[in-house]
């Protein structure tokens, strides 16, 4: 029964990826047929991850409300709802009416599995689920380009990967006792050496202060938050630095930038084989190290063949740390707020990638893409520095925790 939940859970992030790079793949065609301008695109963008913010912000007391089983069942049919909209859509005003349950639809489902998954799994199911949205993330453009080179319709793109949601909804709906049955049943803990999983900052004091005011989580927002802004910020602007900074032809730039997400997708599925022998810290830094070792490769004056190594690099620094950052929420701050802080999480990283990357961009467009490779560095420097404050922290309290224990027991 557990395994077929999880099995359930990896469909959801399936269909959670799939809607993520249509809006780019489709927008060439789309802007024809409204007749938009560019940043129309932009604006969609906006809306969409707006949504989700919002709804991230919002999921810890939705879940609670009404469970993590029932929330992904409406999320999934709002977001499936959605696509079907852009599909009739008749206007840029519809688009934009359509990109605001697509956003709502996607920030608590991803707030409430990944909670779900870090407190009744073990961390290689957090990894594998992640690489799971990967290869949703990269049918979905496959999926569309598929139909916009056989049909030229962009439209019956959007229908096809909502029919594949809606199918998803009715599984949901089905298996929606099965979500509070596994619950109950299950008897993973999130960390063994924890016999109360209260968290390191647990404060037998402090029962009822609010997650923000919780020592570290600060700290953990700001690593989510530069994460994001590395991992989208590679993706958006890796293209235009090595076509102009290193030359290259625009189809290999392409290919290089998505040999990039394959390492964060194979890495993944790796890491949760690794998670068996290394600790979630541990992953994490050895993480942060890889990308910003491949970071370096790409500023330092080699051939160009070195930057596709740096880009792959990149790709798999980065592939153990949000997967490893999430499962250890319930074991840093306790499992009593972690589904609160799961959803402040996500809104962070969401507005990582939304916000960071046109930020490299407007400095860019007054100076030159070459800052690309430096500013990525700067960023995973960032995440490594409040990463390492984090531990230092954990490593402290647990310390006195043990100490107070101890002295507890004489």
């Amino acid at each position: 029964m557990t395994t077929f939940l999880l099995v359930i859970i990896y469909l959801a992030f399936i269909s959670l990826g799939l809607p993520d790079s249509l809006l780019g793949v489709a927008w060439p065609v789309m802007q024809l047929d409204y007749g938009a301008p560019l940043e129309t695109a932009g604006l969609l963008f906006m809306t969409i991850a707006g949504g989700t913010i919002i709804s991230s912000l919002a999921s810890g007391m939705v879940l609670k409300r009404f469970g993590t089983g029932n929330v992904t069942f409406v999320s999934c049919l709002l977001t499936a709802g959605a696509l079907l909209g852009f599909h009739f859509a008749p206007s840029l005003v519809w688009l934009i009416v359509c990109a605001i349950p697509l956003g709502l639809g996607a920030g608590s489902v991803d707030a409430g599995l990944n909670d779900y998954v870090a407190t009744q799994y073990k961390a290689h199911h957090m990894s594998w689920l992640h690489c799971f949205w990967g290869v949703g993330a990269t049918f979905g453009p496959i999926i569309m380009a598929q139909f916009i080179s056989e049909q030229n319709s962009w439209r019956n793109g959007y229908l096809a990967i909502s029919g594949i949601q809606f199918m998803l909804t009715v599984i949901l709906l089905f298996t929606l006792p099965l979500w509070n049955r596994v619950k109950k049943e299950s008897n993973i803990t999130i960390n063994e050496a924890q016999e109360d999983s209260k968290g390191v900052f647990y404060n037998e004091d402090a029962k009822h202060v609010k997650p923000l005011q919780i020592k570290g989580v600060k700290l953990a927002l700001i690593s989510f938050l530069f994460y994001c802004g590395v991992e989208s910020t590679v993706g958006l602007w890796g293209s235009s630095f090595l076509v102009n900074v290193k030359e290259l032809p625009v189809s290999v730039a392409a290919q290089w930038v998505s040999l990039y997400y394959a390492g964060i997708t194979m890495g993944r599925f790796i890491t949760g084989f690794i998670t068996f022998k290394m600790s979630n810290r541990t992953l994490i830094r050895m993480g942060q190290i890889i990308a910003l070792a491949g970071a370096t490769l790409l500023f330092l004056p080699l051939p160009s063949t070195f930057s596709l190594v740096g880009f792959i690099m990149v790709g798999l620094g980065l592939a153990p740390i949000f997967p490893c950052m999430l499962h250890e929420t319930p074991t840093r701050f306790g499992k009593k707020h972690s589904q609160t802080i799961m959803g402040y999480q996500m809104a962070v990283a969401y507005t990582g990638s939304t916000f960071i990357p046109p930020l490299l961009g407007f400095i860019a467009s007054h100076s030159t893409i070459g800052i690309f490779p430096f500013c990525i560095a700067v960023f995973v420097v960032a995440m490594l520095l409040s990463s390492e404050k984090l531990n230092t922290l954990l490593t402290k309290n647990d310390l006195l925790t043990r100490k107070d224990k101890s002295s507890k027991a004489f």
